[in-house]
């Protein structure tokens, strides 16, 4: 099942999405917005589930879906936690800094970020001060119902109810030095954005394996490759697993949204992956890019986001069709 929240109110206006993502067909005689189905799931999903099968044979309703037309699948939520699930990222980073690598693939504790209103997929990123190390950067992340508290890996993985991708607009020149607490580090007036469609689970399949998305993410700049790396690789830990991190000590509210962090592959000689311009995979993370540069160098080429420059993310199933839909993003001065 795909899911989209149209731009309607605070809340968005909640659609059920084809899998191709051509048509759409209203969810309000099921339930109004994706926070109220998230709320009651096991009541609301079926029903959701129902309406999808409809769609694809045309039995109800529908409508052209246009991608520009959405906001975020979750247009605010209760909470939102942040890790860095790709320990390649974070080690990076720090030994471009010249300091230690961390010794283990622990993500630690996950880290709370603002969740008060998500960017739209396809809405322009403000960039009005030119000191800023603007950068973004693209992962996955899970939308929960209700966790209790101390759940188990089982509980973890019913709970996750859908997967998108995640945006990260972050001003590095505020970011602290573990790369993780983003608060006060996200450019001013966004939390993140996500992608048009939110799919579940078993929608991903064969794709979904362990807790993630087994596909590459695909992350262009001005329509040049910055990095197609596989999220299923170098990972140390998946969505399911950092839900149930997540509510080791305490219960997490339906609406929930756990971000993985930017994917990131390791090159075949364990240090830094090569760029995709040199037929690496490259990175998805502006920051990351430069910390490569610093280490296989001595300096930083690659520029942070600037006015004029264009950025998309996606992700394409086995045959090349966008499982998620895009986020691509315009940088406004």
């Amino acid at each position: 099942m795909k899911l989209a929240s149209l731009k309607h109110g605070r809340d968005g206006r909640l659609v059920v999405v084809s899998r191709d993502l051509t048509r759409a067909t209203d969810a309000f005689i099921v339930v109004p917005t994706l926070q109220q189905a998230l709320d009651d799931w096991p009541r609301y999903a079926p029903a959701l589930a129902l309406l999808a099968e409809q769609l694809e044979i045309g039995s109800v309703p529908s409508f052209r879906f246009h991608e520009h037309a959405c906001a975020a699948p979750l247009p605010r939520a209760y909470a939102r936690l942040h890790a860095s699930a790709w320990p390649g990222h974070r080690a990076l980073l720090r030994q471009a800094e010249g300091a230690e690598a961390p010794a283990t693939s622990d993500p630690g504790p996950l880290r709370h970020a603002v969740s008060d209103g998500f960017l739209g997929p396809r809405d322009p990123i403000p960039a009005a001060d030119p000191a800023a190390s603007l950068d973004l950067a693209a992962g996955l992340a899970a939308i929960t119902r209700d966790v209790g508290q101390g759940a188990d890996a089982a509980e973890a993985e019913r709970a996750v109810c859908l997967v998108t991708l995640v945006a990260e607009v972050i001003r590095r020149d505020r970011l602290p030095a573990d790369g993780l607490d983003l608060a006060g580090a996200l450019a001013p007036g966004l939390a993140a954005s996500f992608a048009p469609v939110a799919v579940t689970p078993d929608e991903l399949a064969p794709s979904w394996r362990d807790g993630m998305m087994q596909r590459p993410l695909l992350v262009t700049r001005n329509g040049q490759k910055l990095g197609c790396p596989e999220a299923g690789s170098d990972l140390g830990h998946g969505l399911v697993d950092l839900v149930a991190r997540a509510a080791r000590h305490h219960p997490l509210g339906a609406g929930t949204l756990v971000s993985a962090g930017p994917v990131s592959n390791r090159g075949i000689d364990g240090g830094p992956g090569r760029p995709a311009a040199e037929g690496g995979v490259g990175y998805a993370c502006l920051a990351e890019a430069r910390a490569a540069e610093v280490l296989r160098t001595g300096w930083a080429k690659t520029p942070y986001l600037t006015a004029g420059d264009r950025i998309r993310i996606e992700a394409k199933d086995a045959a090349g069709h966008s499982l998620f839909g895009a986020i691509e993003h315009d940088v406004a001065g």
